[in-house]
């Protein structure tokens, strides 16, 4: 079972950056076919931010953050990062980690679906005006 852990949440001022860290463990990287992160702000359906197919480095960013987020893994580290530029308030949510082992029939990960089989605690990233 795949075991995710996040960090690099915090705050920061409009147009800050941040870089979240998701550490997997529990299974083979490279046995992973899919990690992605999401968010979700109270109020809000869990939105997919990017997603990244772990074996051949195929990423997928949604368009609310495409140019300004970049999804990139370290497979020697079993971990993804989302760096977060040019941060907005609506940026402001909970950040989670999502891993998926299966690879969906017709492509190469669920995303922007949230059909991902385990997920970490989430880091909350608060943007401010």
């Amino acid at each position: 079972q795949v075991h995710l852990v996040e960090s690099g949440g915090g705050s920061v001022q409009d147009g800050g950056s941040l870089r979240l860290s998701c550490v997997a463990s529990g299974y083979r990287y490279l046995d992973i076919n899919c990690l992605g992160w999401f968010r979700q702000a109270p109020g809000k359906e869990r939105e997919g931010v990017a997603a990244i197919y772990a074996r051949g480095g195929l990423k997928y960013t949604a368009d609310s953050v495409k140019g300004r987020f970049t999804i990139s893994q370290d497979d020697a580290k079993n971990t993804i990062y989302l760096q977060m530029d040019n941060l907005r308030p609506e940026d402001s949510a909970m950040y989670y980690c999502a891993a998926e082992p299966i690879r969906p029939a017709g492509g190469y990960c669920p995303f922007p679906r949230d059909d991902f089989a385990a997920w970490g605690q989430g880091t909350q990233v608060t943007v401010s005006s």
